[in-house]
């Protein structure tokens, strides 16, 4: 009491079983330090815990060098230096007539746009046509998705305008200063003149038994666009009641009875 107290310290009462020193502990410990302790205590071989010598010896199969194993973590077939070169191992064989999804290669087949002859797997030639290139199938594609082909496809256009289109289409352009009525993209910045819609497309006049399609070719039912809003137009995106009053067109002139306004 009176070291601790005056000194600050306690009397060592242990002393280290590996290194000697003396040092103070509460408990019955053996050792001054961890480092001391696992220099002392070794878990390798009969000093683990869980030793059972359960080893048993056998020689590789491939260098035929005795090692030993326990038969708990592998099937003591190959040495610790053969488990680490992979050299003597034979992939397995897997291309070819060996492989599990083999169904007799690739067969000789001729495109469908050019007839020239490639090779495709079966799993390649169960689509609808056979291509050999880029340049081919964008030949296809041209074909097979044009008019009707096209998934977007509604009937088709109408043919001949027919007579009286000229003449309504140059009185509109007069009418609208040759500029786009939406944008106001005239023929110098466009470089030609504007495009001229029908406000009620042509086809709904050829679709009822009592009009024409020349019905449709009223100044009242046109309007000059450049191509940007042209497109805008064909896709529903701008209103016809807008593309009227943009023009200048009064309500009053919508087009011939029968046809929607």
């Amino acid at each position: 009491m009176h070291h601790s107290r005056v000194h600050d310290e306690r009397l060592p009462n242990r002393e280290c079983n590996h290194c000697g020193d003396s040092f103070y502990c509460e408990s019955a410990r053996t050792y001054c330090s961890e480092d001391c302790h696992d220099a002392a205590v070794s878990y390798e071989g009969e000093a683990n815990p869980n030793f059972s010598d359960a080893t048993e010896q056998t020689n590789c199969e491939v260098c035929d060098a005795e090692f030993e194993y326990y038969p708990s973590e592998k099937g003591g077939v190959y040495c610790p230096d053969c488990v680490e070169n992979v050299a003597w191992r034979d992939p397995p064989q897997i291309s070819g007539t060996a492989h599990h999804s083999w169904s007799g290669g690739k067969l000789s087949v001729s495109c469908d746009v050019c007839d020239a002859r490639v090779e495709r797997y079966p799993s390649q030639i169960q689509s609808e046509v056979i291509l050999c290139s880029r340049e081919c199938h964008a030949e296809w594609l041209s074909e097979a998705f044009t008019g009707d082909g096209h998934p977007n496809w509604r009937g088709g256009g109408v043919g001949d305008y027919g007579p009286g289109w000229r003449a309504v289409r140059e009185r509109a352009l007069e009418r609208d200063d040759h500029a786009c009525v939406l944008c106001g993209a005239d023929a110098d910045e466009l470089g030609r003149n504007p495009d001229v819609h029908h406000i009620v497309p042509v086809r709904l006049f050829a679709a009822l038994p009592v009009l024409a399609v020349r019905d449709a070719h009223t100044l009242d039912n046109v309007v000059s666009l450049c191509p940007g809003c042209h497109r805008r137009a064909e896709f529903g995106r701008v209103s016809r009641t807008e593309l009227r009053w943009r023009a200048g067109i009064p309500r009053t002139d919508a087009p011939a009875s029968g046809v929607p306004a």
